[in-house]
């Protein structure tokens, strides 16, 4: 049986579990499988320097519990278990991570890097949960970002990434691994679509010289 706390319940146990409250807490951070990506090892495509902003987040989503939705506009959080850091953190650093790895952009830095930077990559994390499907949870993550001049503050392009990657049980460790894919697969999309972008940018920049 599934082990979930109620969105509303401020501590309360859900009524399917009676588990003692002195119950530890197991920490997990978010499992990485990096993607294959076509444009890796090829020469640096994208000529700005690019910042990171930590996605913006609001209720559960802004802390470290681990969300479920096992019934529509229900959600809940699975009891005993948490992020080992905060949620926009863990998905921070994954986009960092993917941006390295993919090495098209250099000049890459994070918002708590006091330098100047050509462009900035802002975003608001609106879902990142374990929700049921035919019975069986599967990890969803949804991130809307923002390609943001730094210097006029106009925004150049935005777009929604979502993915969806069903777990192999509805034990917590699995739905961690569900998510842990989706992530993968969510930041190599993001790389792609924001080293697009700069690179139209940049074109448009020579072709009005």
């Amino acid at each position: 049986m599934i082990r979930l706390l109620s969105f509303g319940a401020l501590g309360l146990l859900s009524a399917c579990t009676l588990m003692p409250g002195s119950d530890p807490v197991r920490l997990y951070d978010l499992p990485t499988q990096p993607l294959e990506s076509a444009h890796q090892a090829q020469a640096p495509a994208a000529d700005a320097t690019l910042r990171l902003a930590t996605p913006s987040a609001g209720g559960l989503l802004d802390g470290s519990r681990i969300v479920v939705v096992p019934t529509p506009n229900q959600p809940q959080v699975y009891q005993g278990a948490r992020w080992a850091n905060a949620t926009p953190v863990l998905i921070r650093n994954r986009l960092l991570d993917a941006f390295h790895e993919d090495g098209r952009i250099t000049r890459l830095i994070h918002a708590d890097t006091p330098l100047s930077a050509d462009l900035e990559l802002t975003s608001d994390l609106r879902t990142f949960q374990s929700e049921y499907r035919d019975g069986r949870p599967e990890g969803v993550i949804r991130l809307d970002a923002r390609l943001i001049d730094s210097r006029s503050r106009q925004l150049q392009s935005s777009r929604r990434f979502t993915q969806r990657q069903a777990a192999e049980s509805e034990d917590i460790a699995a739905v961690v691994d569900a998510l842990g894919l989706a992530a993968d697969r969510l930041a190599q999309e993001l790389v792609d679509w924001t080293v697009e972008q700069i690179a139209e940018r940049q074109a448009r920049q020579q072709q009005s010289q």
